[in-house]
């Protein structure tokens, strides 16, 4: 039975009525990335060079109490406005609305959703809400991990009964499609935040996380917009083409039928003066085996624009043909209004997993820059289907490693390297859109991928600069991951794959061919013992320790394990690029390096977003170090955004888990981001300066 619980203070209605600022647009946070453009971006300067260091916590909000456990993955970035912070939280993703100078929390929503609950593909805090208002009434929307679609009062909590059914609607419904296998059960849902676009609701879709669908016929993430008053849908765009729509015939012997997923599980952006939407899609089922759907498969892997009124499209441009590498476009499509040449272009430019910034006029969908149809090897896995070219920008370079070569192997000493030689030799390596192979026992095991499932820049995506016109972006330069196919004798309809990511292979067993029936698996994990090597081994060693992709304990591939990058949107250069983090503790503390100089190495790891404000690049460590100057803990970093050089840092006592954001309340800048990873449970941590130094 579903339950729900609600309170308010009436402190909210205060404080939202006794703050106030000449430029709101400027001191608040109202939408997920500060803006629909998703920039990020405030131009805010208390907090500088001078004075970062001297940050202190003003507040800080631990969510283990909002959920029937302690969340250890809390992604959210809260939204401020009128002086109220809200945010999502907790293991069952409650809504909080909490004082954005001092955390006392006004009110708390959340939904008790049994079964359904229980079974969602996307679980915990989600990444956050929308807020709207008319200038009279303020909502805040979220959904739940249960796919369904609450409104509710932004100043008490409470249900907007005038939305959908009492202030909920199903998402499951009205989608055209039934839901399989039914609507407790069903894998479908969404853990990013709503977009409100004018009085347009838009929602994506998202599925099982780990590349582990039951089924090559799972469900599709078309995309809604639904009215912000009522909850009416108005639009729906199929992202599977369905008979009769344009892309149709992409989906060769029928597979647009069949084939699921497909949907928009990040952030989308809208450009509200235009009346247009950027949908970034991901990849269809499944992540690295397509022989059941053959052809380009539109819309894998586009970002899509379409009509804000009524969600008809406008134009697409296909980043990867027939996905077969996990590149889902992850994160949110940046708007930005550049000069290039001398002529005035409102752009979209879309970070990616494969390290490539496409950058497009957003209203024509042409690319600013030449992207060249380049030929790509054809793989030989049984019954797959390879497009013969895949899109290369000329502008601007990839600014994070995309393919494996052996110059990007450790080299801290001589033996090393040779060990990570002979590591890789048991691998097919090569540039980006290396195909993935049919695993042998002789070799190679598998197509060895960087710049893949958690490559480049993730969901936290970047971040744009109007004022310099230029992007941030944080990327995982060393995220390596095992691909390859393991088909039993004369059949590809039991077929495994190894897939893994930064250096922890797993396989699954993959199915079925392109003749597989309604019931045929796709994929379910195979026994532990099978992992890694396809044929029973046991993962691949190294040297003196070290489990997986390693030597000795030490990464396979040399730093820097990730980088932000500073890219000019006006010309398509790099400015500059650092390593992002100080050099792990195994790293710093590993036998085999011992008397050896380390440069700063960076982290790896794929949550990491970046905030801009008037002067700096603010991004927290993705993993904690040890220090003789700071104990034990992780550090929110920034960094001066003409130069990358790293200006102050304070410590956090947990990795940066969602992005940071930053508001005015009271004549206080505030920094709030979430942390936390391994033992610490997630908290919002809200910084600002001591008096004194305001």
């Amino acid at each position: 039975m579903k339950r729900q619980f609600s309170f308010g203070i009436i402190i909210a209605c205060l404080a939202a009525g006794a703050w106030a600022q000449s430029n709101l647009k400027d001191s608040e946070w109202p939408t997920y990335g500060a803006d629909l453009a998703n920039s990020k971006y405030r131009p805010l300067d208390q907090i500088n060079a001078s004075n970062f260091s001297k940050l202190e916590v003003a507040w800080r909000f631990k969510t283990d109490s909002l959920g029937n456990r302690p969340e250890f993955k809390l992604e959210g970035t809260p939204l401020m406005v009128n002086g109220v912070v809200y945010a999502t939280a907790g293991s069952r993703r409650a809504a909080i609305a909490l004082d954005a100078a001092t955390g006392e929390l006004l009110w708390v929503h959340g939904e008790h959703e049994g079964a359904r609950g229980a079974a969602a593909p996307r679980q915990l805090s989600g990444r956050g809400l929308a807020y709207w208002t008319d200038g009279k009434a303020e909502r805040i929307l979220y959904v739940t991990p249960g796919y369904r679609l609450i409104e509710l009062d932004a100043k008490t909590g409470a249900l907007a009964p005038t939305f959908g059914k009492a202030g909920v609607v199903d998402l499951k419904l009205e989608d055209d499609q039934t839901i399989l296998p039914d609507l407790t059960t069903g894998e479908i849902g969404l853990q990013s935040a709503p977009v409100v676009a004018k009085d347009t609701v838009i929602i994506g879709a998202s599925f099982r996380e780990g590349m582990t669908p039951k089924t090559m016929r799972n469900n599709k993430g078309y995309v809604r917009g639904f009215d912000v008053k009522t909850g009416k849908r108005l639009w729906i765009f199929h992202t599977i083409p369905i008979k009769g729509e344009e892309g149709y015939n992409t989906w060769e012997n029928g597979s647009a039928e069949y084939t699921g997923n497909t949907g928009v599980w990040t952030q989308i952006s809208v450009d509200e003066q235009l009346g247009l939407v950027y949908l970034p899609v991901e990849s269809p089922t499944g992540d690295y085996y397509g022989g059941h759907r053959p052809g380009n498969d539109l819309y894998g892997e586009s970002l899509v624009c379409v009509d804000l009124k009524t969600g008809q499209k406008k134009w697409h441009y296909q980043l990867v043909h027939h996905p077969l590498w996990d590149m889902d476009i992850s994160s949110g499509p940046l708007l930005a209004d550049i000069t290039v040449n001398g002529r005035a272009i409102k752009a979209v430019a879309q970070p990616t997993k494969q390290g490539f910034l496409y950058v497009f006029d957003r209203v024509t969908g042409k690319p600013v820059w030449p992207i060249e149809e380049k030929p790509v090897e054809k793989g030989s896995v049984p019954g797959e289907w390879y497009s013969p070219t895949q899109p290369f920008p000329s502008k601007p370079p990839n600014y994070s490693r995309n393919g494996v070569f052996k110059e990007d192997l450790i080299d801290f000493t001589p033996a090393l390297r040779d060990q990570a030689l002979t590591i890789i030799n048991r691998y097919k390596i090569g540039p980006v859109f290396t195909p993935p192979v049919e695993s042998k026992t002789e070799g190679p095991i598998a197509t060895m991928t960087m710049g893949t499932a958690s490559g480049g820049t993730n969901w936290p995506g970047g971040s744009y600069d109007p004022e310099t016109h230029i992007v941030y972006a944080y990327a995982c330069n060393a995220c390596l991951g095992p691909i390859g196919l393991v088909a039993a004798p004369k059949e590809i309809s039991d077929m495994r794959y190894i897939a893994g990511t930064a250096g922890q292979p797993v396989s699954i067993r993959m199915g079925p061919g392109e003749n597989a029936g309604a019931d045929s698996p796709m994929p379910t994990r195979a026994p532990r013992a099978a992992r890694a090597g396809g044929d029973g081994a046991a993962p691949a060693r190294a040297g003196g320790g070290g489990g997986g992709l390693t030597v000795q304990g030490l990464p396979l591939i040399k730093p820097p394990y990730s980088t932000i990058s500073a890219i000019n949107l006006d010309t398509g250069d790099i400015v500059w690029q650092i390593p992002h983090g100080e050099t792990p503790d195994a790293i710093r503390n590993n036998p085999a390096l011992k008397g050896i100089d380390i440069p700063r190495t960076g982290q790896s790891g794929y949550n990491i977003g970046t905030l801009i404000t008037k002067t700096l690049v603010v991004a927290g460590d993705g993993q904690v170090t040890t220090t003789e100057a700071h104990p034990r803990g992780a550090m929110l970093r920034a960094y001066d955004k003409a130069t990358g050089k790293e200006v102050g840092a304070v410590l956090m006592p947990a990795p940066q888990s969602g992005s940071p954001m930053t508001y005015m309340a009271n004549g206080k800048q505030y920094i709030i981001v979430a942390v936390s990873g391994g033992p610490y449970s997630g908290e919002y941590l809200a910084f600002t300066l001591p008096r004194e130094d305001r």
